[in-house]
């Protein structure tokens, strides 16, 4: 069976690698049954999703009616004010079948004016706080993978958890914007949760060339590689990685998570200076904050 870590504050135990749902979005119910037993089967007890992974959360619902305490149930909205986020949270809650969720995030966060959009008075951060005030949410997150942005939203605000990329390639990017790592420290320091997301990554997928697997980016697929980047990304102070969206891929993800040691330092960093210079993951743009929603609620640098 896998092994479990604190999952920051929450006081919930995640497996070291929890089930990303979007590899539901254009699933079957019966191929889905299959995938979700397997879950079962190694003991995986958190299950992340969304409400934009296709029908993901229509998906998990039959699951949900007879296993919901078996498992640690996220999903996300990728809205930013308060209305446009209580409704994809009504939505999810019918779709997933249940009355209540164990952690609701906001959704693909890139740039500064983004956060004051969501902590302004009308932000989606009201919604957040006023589902958890009525039992429907335990706990509030935001995931991303522009690391800078998401840095500054846990010194602004008490989020319970972040998720965020984290394998060797993010690391040898030289752009400070996706410098996993100070936000990796200002996540521990603050007992959030850290969730790390395409520890296989080998690079983006080159144009033309036919994606034989249904993941964002191009994976690495040599099972040796696969289990070096899993203990890569558990060895760093994390809870949960998260599994890819291709099931032809976990069986030695699950391998690297029961039998996981942590890598030696020098062995990490001899991963990283291996994948300076090549293409990045994502470019982004470091786009300036300006305080045109709003100002920051009130208690958010708690």
């Amino acid at each position: 069976m896998i092994e479990t870590a604190p999952f920051g504050r929450t006081g919930h135990e995640s497996t070291r690698v929890l089930f990303g749902a979007a590899a539901l979005g254009a699933m079957n119910q019966d191929k889905a049954d299959g995938v979700l037993e397997l879950l079962l089967e190694f003991g995986v007890n958190h299950i992340d999703t969304a409400e934009g992974y296709g029908d993901s959360e229509l998906r998990i619902g039959p699951w949900m009616e007879t296993h919901r305490d078996r498992f640690f149930l996220a999903t996300k909205t990728r809205e930013r004010s308060g209305d446009g986020a209580r409704a994809n949270l009504e939505a999810s809650l019918e779709r997933l079948r249940t009355d209540r969720l164990d952690l609701y995030q906001c959704h693909a966060l890139s740039s500064s004016v983004e956060l004051e959009q969501v902590l302004g008075p009308r932000g989606a951060i009201a919604a957040f706080e006023e589902a958890r005030d009525a039992g429907r949410v335990r706990f509030l997150g935001i995931t991303g993978h522009h690391c800078g942005v998401l840095r500054e939203a846990l010194e602004r605000y008490p989020f319970d958890s972040v998720m965020f990329p984290l394998n060797p390639l993010q690391a040898a990017d030289p752009d400070p914007a996706l410098d996993y790592r100070p936000l990796l420290e200002t996540a521990e320091r603050r007992g959030v949760g850290a969730i790390g997301i395409k520890a296989i990554a080998r690079g983006p997928w080159a144009d033309g060339v036919w994606r034989e697997y249904s993941t964002w980016y191009e994976p690495h697929t040599d099972p040796a590689t696969i289990r070096e980047r899993v203990r890569y990304a558990l060895s760093h102070p994390i809870a949960t990685s998260v599994l890819p969206s291709d099931v032809r891929l976990w069986p030695a993800i699950f391998d690297a998570a029961e039998h996981f040691e942590a890598l030696p330092l020098p062995e990490r960093d001899a991963l990283v200076e291996a994948e300076r210079g090549r293409d990045p993951l994502y470019v982004v743009s470091m786009q300036p904050a300006r305080q045109a929603f709003g100002p920051a609620r009130a208690g958010s640098g708690a």
